[in-house]
Order: C-alpha cells, then sequence, then structure tokens
C-alpha cells in the first residue's frame, strides 16, 4: 500500500546539532523518512553513517535506509571534521550501542536519485551538511531539479557573520564548489542561515529537561550537548548551543512561523580569496519590503516569529 505521506531523505553529517536534527524528524509522525544520506563535515561520512545508524537503532527505527557518501569534498580532501565542537566521534563521546544493520551498498547520491524518481515531484530533500552529495546527484541525474519537490539547506550567512571565515559558514565552505553547483542550479532552495540558527539557542534548562525525562534518545542528546554546550562559551559567553540543523528541519516541515523569509538571488563564492564559501545574498530590497527579484529561486530564511527552543524540546521528548 503506497503511503499518503510526504517523503523526505535527509542529508547529513552527523554531529550533535545532526543528531537533535534527526532526532525532530522521527519525531514527526505525519510524514515518511525514506532515506538518509551521510557526507563528510562534522565527520567522515563513515562515522556520520555509524551515528545515524546508531541513534535511529536506538529510537526503534532502523527500517530506514542510510547510505554512506562522499567522504572528500569537490576537488579536495577531507580535512578531518570539527572535534574541538563534536567531539572525536562527532556526538560529544557519547558512546551508542551500535545497529543491528548497517549501511545500504548504494551511495548517498545514488539513493537520492532512486528516491526522486521513485517519487517524482513529491520527495522532499534536506541537507544539513557540506552539498557534496546533493551536487553528485545532480550529475548522476540533471533532471533531479524537476524531480524533487523541495530542498531546503542547513547553510550560508546572509546579513551576519560566518562561522569558519568572516564571511563563511561552515557547511557551505566544506564543499564551496558543491554548493555553488546546487545554487546555480534551476531548482527553489530554502536557504536556513546563521542569521536564524546562530539566534535561536538550547539552554543548560533544556539539556536538564532532556536527561530529567529519562528517554534514551533524549538522554543521549542531552548528554552530547554538554560536550557541545563548551565549545559555544566562548560564542555566546555563557553555556548554550545554537540551533543549526533541527531548525532546519523544522523549516522544512513546514513546522515554524516565519517572520521574515525573501527570496532572492544567491550565488556562493566557488573561487580561491578570502570570500571562498561566502553565499552572496541579494538583499538590497530590504528598505522596500524585498520586492520580486527576477531569476531568483532562493528563499532565505532571516527571523522566525517565536523561539525555537521550547517546540525542539517538545518534539524530541516524543522519540
Amino acid at each position: 500500500m503506497t503511503s499518503t505521506r510526504p517523503p523526505y531523505y535527509l542529508d547529513c553529517d552527523t554531529g550533535i546539532d545532526d543528531a537533535l536534527a534527526i532526532a525532530y524528524l522521527l519525531a514527526a509522525d505525519d510524514i515518511d523518512i525514506v532515506g538518509i544520506g551521510s557526507v563528510s563535515g562534522n565527520v567522515s561520512a563513515e562515522m556520520g553513517a555509524v551515528n545515524t545508524l546508531d541513534l535511529i537503532a536506538l529510537a526503534g527505527r532502523s527500517d530506514i535506509p542510510v547510505a554512506v557518501g562522499a567522504h572528500d569534498p569537490q576537488g579536495g580532501v577531507f580535512a578531518g571534521g570539527a572535534p574541538h565542537v563534536h567531539g572525536v566521534n562527532g556526538i560529544g563521546e557519547v558512546a551508542l550501542e551500535h545497529s543491528p544493520v548497517g549501511a545500504i551498498a548504494e551511495s548517498a547520491a545514488e539513493l537520492i536519485v532512486r528516491l526522486a524518481r521513485e517519487h517524482e515531484g513529491e520527495l522532499r530533500v534536506i541537507a544539513i551538511g557540506p552539498l557534496t552529495n546533493i551536487a553528485a546527484a545532480l550529475r548522476l541525474e540533471p533532471a533531479l531539479t524537476t524531480l524533487v519537490k523541495e530542498l531546503t539547506v542547513m547553510g550560508g550567512a546572509a546579513a551576519v557573520p560566518g562561522n569558519i571565515t568572516p564571511v563563511a559558514e561552515a557547511n557551505i565552505a566544506n564543499d564551496a564548489d558543491a554548493a555553488a553547483e546546487v545554487f546555480a542550479a534551476d531548482w527553489f532552495i530554502t536557504m536556513v542561515p546563521l542569521d536564524v540558527t546562530m539566534s535561536n539557542v538550547f539552554l543548560d534548562e533544556h539539556r536538564d529537561a532532556l536527561i530529567d525525562s529519562g528517554r534514551p534518545v533524549a538522554v543521549a542528546l542531552g548528554h552530547m550537548l554538554d560536550h557541545y554546550f563548551e565549545f559555544y562559551v566562548d560564542v555566546y559567553g555563557h553555556r548554550a548551543s545554537a540551533l543549526h540543523d533541527p531548525l532546519a528541519v523544522g523549516v522544512a516541515l513546514g513546522d515554524l512561523p516565519v517572520m521574515s523569509a525573501p527570496v532572492v538571488r544567491v550565488v556562493v563564492d566557488d573561487t580561491s580569496g578570502p570570500g571562498r564559501g561566502q553565499t552572496i545574498c541579494d538583499l538590497r530590497g530590504y528598505l522596500n519590503g524585498f520586492p520580486e527579484q527576477s531569476r531568483a529561486h532562493a528563499r532565505v530564511v532571516l527571523s522566525l516569529k517565536e523561539d525555537f527552543a521550547p517546540r525542539l524540546l517538545e518534539r524530541v521528548l516524543l522519540v
């Protein structure tokens, strides 16, 4: 029997905020998670797949196919991830019981293409890591832009500084060539940048609620966040964490009331200069309500109408 629930594919580099995003996605009972792919970013694609498999197994969801994606960015070599942010294992040194199933034989790019063909015009793709797999899938299937219904990308910085260079956000900068290819393609993209993800945070009260719940996934996430919070002390001046990836999932699911999200032209700097990885968003219409721009196909989420943290906590406690 064919499901009437919308199909979603998640592409991730499972570190700590990816783990929160996966939990948020698992809590949605009105969608079908038809596949997850890993990509090198926070950790290697191989480690990201292990983390993903172990986390969804902890949630009792070993039925979701997980594919290992690209290890290296286009034209480069994987730089080793961000152990200072996410820990050596990507999930704050929390040891999860290993999944009883492994990754599927297909690559993440192959999985994306197959799912897009199987769910033509219906597949929603959420990319919360570098865009290497998405670009590879585009090259495998040039018609992907018409097969996919929606593409949501956690990445970039529109009117705020970057977090890996003065102008570049990590997911985009870690494979600027792939990002440039994806943003240049003829499809509609919802971009969830640092402008909104850095202004929505988890605090110790949220972490404590996860641990106090006694629910296995929530408890594991709470312990992961302890590591993540320590990194962000130098960013916020106190223990907290940005909600990059789960916020992008919330936007993709249509759960979040958006205050400002203009549709504008976006170009990714893929040159070798100091601007490499910058998402150049044409925000010149901000004084006039962002009038329609020709050739614009990126919806850039700049702000929400409410704080995301309470909604995220509520949803994760359902897993």
